[in-house]
């Protein structure tokens, strides 16, 4: 394990980027100052995946080259809401099965797709040259203007790894005082395990009844960051509760395409809208998200 870690150190030069010939040839790409998100929440079922999917989907209707990737190594469902089936995944590409552009999916949404797998954590024990060649294809999506990464919900080991690596987290919650409180319990786990700098998150409270319950939740949670955690967290915004949601669900449409003038359609447009305005502080591309993603896996 140590000469693994030692030769994961070698993979990457001063400026963070993957040394190769394949890396020289993607240096532009590389230094594409992509933005890459992590969509977590506390619990399952609070609508991480469904507003993940539909942010990506908005991001590409302001003309953004998107990547979304399902890092829900679990329970993957992204597939399932945007109805297509994924012949390949990215242990095709860990095996050296794949290269990266041949596992990611355009869709019909304007998006591309990158499947999730079990057993992603089989990277921990990568050879060297394994890892070389998972990086190097990896920096291939820097020619993207977002990633978001779709995480599992809890505090999986692998859910921390896309955490501690991105430019910014969303967390996810609604209402309800179960989801208050497993919020609160992820964002302790992720500011108390990532010493090593500090993680820009963000709150997104899901399926309110109105904007002032999505505030008076997000004050709370905010709060009690502040005063327990002495950690500083920003709200986004919330989404409302509406039957459109859970129809396009079963629907496998994403709900901002079923209907884009509907509320929850508008709310996410408009947190899109927000995020745009802000840079991250550690956005340095996609060489630096998997420097901070593979050095986690000594």
């Amino acid at each position: 394990m140590e000469e693994q870690a030692e030769g994961l150190s070698e993979l990457f030069n001063e400026g963070g980027s993957v040394k190769s010939e394949a890396s020289e040839k993607a240096s532009v790409k590389r230094d594409h100052n992509t933005r890459i998100i992590a969509i977590t929440s506390g619990k399952g079922g609070v609508g991480k995946t469904n507003f993940a999917v539909n942010m990506a989907i908005a991001y590409a209707q302001l003309g953004k080259k998107v990547i979304l990737i399902d890092g829900d190594l679990g329970m993957a469902n992204v597939n399932v809401l945007l109805n297509i089936v994924p012949q390949y995944n990215l242990m095709h590409v860990i095996n050296k099965k794949k290269t990266m552009k041949e596992i990611i999916m355009d869709t019909e949404f304007g998006i591309k797709f990158i499947a999730g797998a079990n057993g992603f954590s089989k990277i921990a024990n990568l050879s060297v040259e394994e890892l070389e060649y998972f990086a190097n294809q990896f920096a291939t999506l820097g020619n993207a203007d977002i990633i978001i990464i779709d995480t599992g919900a809890g505090i999986a080991n692998n859910v921390l790894q896309f955490v501690a690596a991105a430019d910014e987290v969303f967390v996810v919650t609604t209402p309800e005082p179960t989801a208050i409180t497993d919020a609160y319990g992820i964002i302790k786990i992720i500011t108390t395990e990532i010493v090593d700098r500090t993680v820009n998150i963000k709150l997104i409270v899901n399926r309110v009844h109105s904007p002032d319950e999505g505030k008076r939740i997000s004050e709370r949670i905010i709060t009690i960051v502040g005063q327990f955690l002495g950690y500083k967290i920003e709200y986004l915004g919330c989404i409302p509760e509406d039957p459109l949601v859970q129809a396009s669900v079963i629907r496998q449409k994403p709900f901002i395409v079923v209907n884009p003038t509907s509320k929850p359609a508008v709310y996410l447009k408009h947190i899109v809208g927000r995020i745009e305005k802000t840079e991250p502080d550690f956005n340095e591309g996609v060489s630096s998200f998997l420097k901070k993603f593979l050095s986690k896996k000594r």
